[in-house]
């Protein structure tokens, strides 16, 4: 009768410090291991592209370097335009300019055409997603109006304008406008019930609703429509300027053209390129600060 109760005394009596907590130790990556890792992630992302670039670079130079070629080949391009490369900011008054003005001028018309095409197009695009009347009303109007090209609007714009330059910045406007309406449209209906049901229970006004959980819920639709129009923005500029002329890269490519400067227009288009890549990361890029990631890139 005793045993079993000596043995409950003896479980009692165990120290309840007996189990102590061992920590693992965390293995340290050496510094060379994450330098060749480092290294391996740049090589894969870099490598393949230089060697495609090479790749054609090589092909054009062949191809071209034939009698008769209509174009210049690589080396030629290099050798017309070194100038310019290498002094991009000259000023010598008028129109000729290096290639950083012409470039200044074109994205200071894309800033402000982007940024009240971007204002509106949220605005109008959270009023249709949120509104079936405003859908019902306003979306058949847009889906028409987005299918205009965007040089079509430049002959309205300078008769109501009567300059190149706000002409320009509204052909940039209406053409960026499309898109951030209605990828803004598609990401308010597409806002889970569920937080509209805690927006009623915590009494929100429309103020804060719309700050504090209509633009955090569309945030990744808003910036894939942003994306989208800040690549049309910087194809419309480029052709309104040969239009409108004046400083800016659409005009210095057509001047070219029309000078027979086939090395320059090339040069110019290899800048379009890398500035609209640029300009598509860093739209990229406040996608992902904002979204914490759940935009895609």
């Amino acid at each position: 009768m005793n045993m079993p109760l000596r043995t409950t005394e003896t479980v009692m009596a165990l120290p309840a410090s007996s189990a102590a907590v061992v920590a693992i130790p965390t293995k340290q990556v050496p510094f060379a291991t994450r330098l060749r890792t480092h290294a391996q992630n740049i090589a894969v992302n870099v490598i393949p592209p230089v060697l495609v670039i090479a790749l054609v670079l090589v092909v054009w130079q062949v191809l071209c370097s034939k009698p008769g070629a209509s174009l210049p080949p690589p080396l030629k391009v290099l050798d017309d335009t070194w100038e310019l490369i290498i002094d991009p900011f000259f000023d010598r008054g008028g129109l000729d300019k290096g290639l950083f003005w012409h470039m200044s001028a074109s994205l200071q018309r894309v800033a402000l055409g982007y940024a009240l095409a971007a204002i509106a197009g949220v605005a109008l695009g959270t009023l249709v997603g949120q509104s079936t009347w405003a859908m019902r009303g306003l979306d058949p109007i847009f889906q028409v109006l987005r299918t205009v090209p965007p040089l079509a609007w430049l002959p309205l714009s300078l008769a109501a304008f009567r300059n190149g330059q706000p002409s320009a910045i509204f052909v940039i406007f209406i053409t960026a406008i499309w898109p951030v309406i209605i990828n803004t449209a598609v990401g308010i209906r597409n806002i889970p019930q569920d937080y509209r049901n805690v927006a009623q229970v915590l009494r929100l006004n429309h103020l804060e609703f719309f700050f504090k959980i209509m633009v955090p819920a569309a945030a990744p639709y808003i910036f894939t429509g942003l994306r989208i129009g800040i690549g049309l923005s910087w194809l419309a500029i480029v052709a309104a300027e040969m239009l409108i002329g004046g400083v800016g890269i659409g005009f210095f490519i057509w001047d070219a053209w029309n000078s027979s400067r086939i090395s320059e227009i090339i040069l110019a288009l290899v800048y379009v390129g890398l500035v609209g890549f640029i300009l598509d990361r860093i739209v990229a890029a406040a996608a992902t600060i904002v979204t914490r990631g759940t935009a895609a890139n």
